[in-house]
């Protein structure tokens, strides 16, 4: 069995309409649980009291934005490559769910940030990358929505899909790249070192672990809609020449 069989539509909305169940019940039962584990049954950090507590939703909304973004991406370049529709449809439906993701981020990341800093915003490296960022997701939707040849549009927004991965990668490792900025470090990282303490850890994996099945079923979800929206357009069309 290839992977390319799922550039099918239907077969891509017969595999799809098994797994979004799943992925929306698993997204349910691990927010729940990392959510309330995380604000009910963690104890306040030494340093920054309860404040910490919005690292359950600031660290997954912002790992979520940066890679829905890279997702766009490897589609857009599937759809360059090999020009398949589904590919294509899926980085269209991720993307506003990609933004809300950032928005959440940058929202949460200013209440965090204000009694640490002593500032809502800051023009940190990594804030303003995100910033960036979320101004191309603005774009990236934009342009979707005032190109009227979907193929077209598909092709204008794989090129700035392709651009603004610069902006995601920065958001990614800024800290890395400017030691001066505000924002911490990592708070997952492989060196033990910059991991945050295991009874914050397991918590916000669970976290985690809901954001990214909550990604899984509204792209799912609205890939399906996207598809028949497509479906319903070619059939308008075909009774118009008709």
């Amino acid at each position: 069995m290839s992977l390319w069989e799922y550039a099918n539509p239907k077969k891509f909305l017969a595999l799809s309409g098994r797994i979004l169940p799943i992925a929306a019940w698993g997204a349910g039962l691990c927010l729940v649980v990392g959510l309330v584990w995380g604000f009910f049954f963690t104890p306040d950090d030494y340093k920054q009291g309860s404040t910490v507590k919005i690292i359950y939703i600031h660290v997954p909304a912002a790992l979520m934005a940066i890679n829905i973004w890279f997702m766009m991406l490897v589609t857009s370049l599937i759809w360059v490559i090999r020009r398949h529709h589904v590919s294509a449809l899926a980085a269209r439906a991720a993307a506003p769910v990609g933004a809300m993701m950032t928005l959440i981020a940058l929202i949460t990341g200013a209440f965090w940030g204000q009694p640490m800093w002593g500032t809502w915003w800051a023009w940190d490296p990594r804030l303003t990358s995100f910033l960036i960022l979320f101004l191309f997701y603005l774009g990236y939707i934009a342009l979707w929505s005032a190109i009227e040849n979907d193929d077209t549009a598909a092709d204008l927004t794989s090129i700035l899909c392709l651009v603004g991965s610069v902006f995601a990668a920065l958001s990614r490792w800024a800290v890395n790249f400017w030691n001066q900025g505000l924002h911490q470090g990592a708070s997952l990282s492989l060196d033990k070192e910059e991991n945050v303490s295991d009874v914050f850890y397991f918590p916000l994996l669970v976290s985690i672990a809901g954001f990214v099945l909550l990604f899984v079923a509204l792209m799912l979800l609205r890939t399906r809609t996207e598809i028949r929206a497509r479906r319903i357009k070619a059939l308008i069309a075909r009774e118009t020449l008709s």
